[in-house]
């Protein structure tokens, strides 16, 4: 259960990306500049489903698992972000580091939070 709600949340991220490609493609005909967080949202909003599976499915008490999960979201997104700036420092928006340390840190917290939501045994 683990490994496909991981595969899940990335195939989903993936998809929100493409809608937001399509979405920046319109926009920037018309005008209007991407925005980083905006990607983020949209690819979060997408990929928010195996989550959500997982804590409805979850044994009771979830708090402590939706807290490491958060805390693991958090921590692999500012690691992924200062990555990011230090592989490619010629790129000087903050937003873009970001971007690409939240689609890393989503699937690591689908990971734990799979991993402390398995039925024990």
């Amino acid at each position: 259960m683990s490994s496909e709600a991981v595969a899940s949340t990335v195939l989903l991220e993936l998809a929100g990306l493409a809608l937001y490609g399509v979405v920046a493609l319109v926009g920037w005909l018309l005008g209007w500049l991407p925005d980083p967080h905006l990607a983020a949202l949209t690819a979060g909003m997408a990929a928010v489903g195996p989550a959500a599976e997982l804590y409805r499915a979850g044994r009771p008490p979830r708090r402590f698992a939706v807290l490491a999960a958060l805390v693991t979201l958090v921590v692999v997104s500012l690691l992924g972000a200062a990555a990011t700036h230090w592989a490619l420092p010629a790129s000087a928006d903050p937003g873009i580091a970001l971007l690409v340390g939240y689609l890393v840190a989503l699937p690591a917290g689908v990971t734990v939070l799979a991993r402390l939501l398995a039925p024990a045994g």
